[in-house]
């Protein structure tokens, strides 16, 4: 993959851990600047990786990091990151929605504070978040929104039994659904899901345990896709719902081994795909859901 971030800012939501992380120590490795925006100051058992443990990886991968610790949820904390790293680095060229709250629980069993909270960081946290980069966002020479949500789907099993999770989720591709065209010509606005089960937190602790992440592919095969996204001509590549291995296949990458967290065991399918695109992933339902 030829193209190159170098010397571009992205802003991050949700880096402190898992694809946001990936995403942001691949651009970090062109010598990018990365804003880290996310709620960890403090190591969690369950949750590793702080904003500033992220900055530090991002720092040794080659890049110049600033670690903003903010809840997406507030919008006075989010137009003062803007600020900060608008400030420090000169401006803000790309921003990644990464950041997401999961709980597939039914309708009779999610509590409301719940419901409230997947909506709150991943439907309105995305909006707000693009709302608020617009101004940096049209200076730049190359813009991009990158949302990491699925392609949008109106099969009544998508939402059920998680349909307060589908709602949220489904919440963030409408985003790119409509600022795409809101903005043509102006910014780039795709959205980023993964083929399989990514190796992170929520997998770990919520969605299957050590099997399932056995079974899971690296975080790094969303990063090296969205690196492919966000390099190319922002005028020609907007409103698109991309799968991580169709961006890597036009890029010439064919073999996804060397993603697998176990390469002798199959790939799960992730939500929201209906069937599997590469060789080596099987649909088996994973997180009770």
């Amino acid at each position: 993959m030829a193209g190159s971030l170098a010397g571009k800012t992205l802003f991050i939501t949700g880096a402190s851990r898992g694809i946001g992380l990936a995403i942001a120590e691949r651009a970090a490795r062109d010598g990018a600047n990365v804003a880290i925006v996310a709620k960890s100051v403090i190591e969690h058992p369950k949750l590793p990786g702080t904003v500033y443990t992220a900055a530090a990886a991002i720092e040794k991968a080659g890049g110049r990091a600033l670690a903003l610790p903010c809840d997406i949820r507030f919008d006075a904390q989010v137009q003062e990151a803007f600020d900060k790293a608008a400030a420090i680095f000169g401006g803000v060229d790309i921003l990644v929605n990464n950041a997401s709250a999961i709980d597939l629980r039914s309708v009779e069993a999610i509590e409301m504070k719940r419901f409230d909270l997947m909506h709150q960081i991943n439907a309105r946290g995305t909006f707000l978040c693009a709302k608020l980069a617009l101004p940096y966002l049209k200076k730049s020479d190359n813009p991009h929104i990158l949302t990491l949500s699925p392609p949008l789907d109106m099969n009544p099993r998508w939402f059920a039994p998680n349909l307060a999770y589908t709602m949220a989720k489904y919440g963030m591709s409408l985003v790119t659904l409509g600022l795409a065209r809101e903005l043509a010509g102006k910014v780039a606005v795709n959205s980023l899901w993964p083929e399989t089960a990514i190796a992170t937190a929520a997998i770990g602790n919520l969605l299957g345990g050590e099997a399932a992440l056995r079974r899971a592919r690296k975080p790094q095969i969303v990063a090296d896709a969205a690196h492919a996204i966000l390099t190319r001509d922002a005028r020609a590549c907007t409103g698109n719902f991309f799968i991580d291995v169709n961006v890597l296949a036009q890029e010439g990458v064919t073999d996804f081994t060397r993603y697998a967290v176990d390469p002798s065991a199959p790939a799960i399918l992730d939500f929201f795909l209906d069937a599997p695109i590469t060789a080596g992933v099987q649909k088996i339902p994973f997180g009770g859901a």
